[in-house]
């Protein structure tokens, strides 16, 4: 597996809009550093490192436009999950394993995905590897890999600030879901529609994935884990659609919420304290290895999104596995020399080694 030694960086997390609605910036002129295998890590242009130019206009704030539509919709899904966690004593144990299984897809679907790959270009997938990764996308509905890549990137870009799309300086519900109900502040709109998006618009499956992405929504994220337990083990629709759709469905949504607001607020700052981002490990855990956040805003460009590769990073793993297959590689990594000298200039000093 190749692994890159890129010059550090900065700021994070993600996101997307359901149906509507670090802090330096190290990295605007990345240098090239040569690894073991003679390649260049060089990217002219990189949309996910924090610029510090930006400034919030003066004076009062637009007004917040709720989008009742997507109020009400979230609303019916959460009763529904609610409804689907007390039908679990009815489901079978082959409808619950399946259940996790959709769950670890679908969040690949983001984590691995739109995230690591397509907001960072943190490895190089191929063609299968990319067309699982746009199937995994579909399932977690979280919009399509485009969308979340772009908004993923201003929030990297101008992030805690109003050009940010979930700011977490607006609160633990602003961040978490609150963000989702309102319209966007006309920075996150203007911001958004100036970055450097050739390598999405390139990208055959992200744009495939972008045309027919209602159609793969209704397949792989609702019919496909219904169907599965009813036709093969006769599970019955009525769990099938709670459980392993709405149930899942929810659960794979405030995981990766819980980036953009726990993960802002709770946990130490081991590599750069000027910077909101956290430590959370229930976050890690819940994310599947992706609450190592202070580290991911210090060094987003790094694939493992950790110092710890695999350590209770289930993605991390992922990626190591496709590359072991051949699937992936050209993996960008951070020097060790390289975070223990950020850990020493910004750290907040409760920085472990393992």
């Amino acid at each position: 597996m190749n692994h890159f030694l890129c010059v550090e960086g900065d700021p994070e997390s993600h996101f997307y809009l359901l149906l509507d609605t670090m802090t330096e910036a190290d990295l605007l002129e990345p240098k090239q550093h040569k690894p073991s295998s003679g390649d260049v890590c060089s990217e002219q242009t990189r949309e996910d490192v924090f610029d510090n130019t930006y400034k919030e206009k003066e004076g009062p704030k637009p007004r917040k436009i709720i989008v009742w539509r997507n109020v009400i919709l979230m609303t019916l899904l959460h009763l529904g999950a609610v409804y689907g966690f007390i039908l679990l004593p009815s489901a079978s144990a082959l409808t619950l394993l399946w259940s996790v299984l959709c769950f670890f897809v679908s969040a690949l679907g983001i984590t691995a995905g739109a995230h690591r790959l397509w907001s960072h270009r943190a490895y190089k997938a191929s063609l299968p590897l990319r067309i699982f990764l746009g199937f995994a996308n579909s399932m977690a509905f979280q919009n399509d890999i485009f969308e979340w890549a772009r908004d993923h990137r201003v929030h990297h870009k101008y992030s805690e600030t109003d050009a940010d799309p979930h700011n977490a300086k607006r609160g633990f519900f602003f961040a978490h879901i609150g963000w989702l109900l309102v319209r966007k502040h006309p920075d996150v709109i203007e911001k958004g529609s100036k970055l450097e998006l050739r390598d999405l618009l390139s990208d055959k499956v992200v744009m495939f994935q972008r045309r027919h992405y209602k159609m793969s929504v209704l397949l792989v994220c609702f019919f496909i884990p219904m169907f599965v337990p009813w036709y093969l083990w006769g599970e019955s629709l009525w769990v099938a659609y709670f459980i392993p759709v709405l149930l899942r469905y929810t659960v794979s949504l405030n995981a990766t919420w819980l980036v953009n607001s726990a993960a802002h607020m709770w946990g130490n700052k081991p590599y750069d304290q000027n910077i909101s981002p956290r430590e959370n490990k229930f976050v890690t855990f819940s994310a599947i290895g992706e609450g190592f956040h202070n580290y991911h805003h210090t060094f987003p460009y790094d694939y493992a999104t950790s110092e710890f590769g695999c350590k209770l990073n289930l993605t991390t793993c992922f990626i190591d596995l496709m590359c072991f297959l051949g699937l992936a590689k050209d993996c960008k990594r951070v020097s060790r020399e390289m975070v223990l000298a950020r850990v020493q200039r910004t750290g907040d000093g409760s920085h472990r080694s393992g």
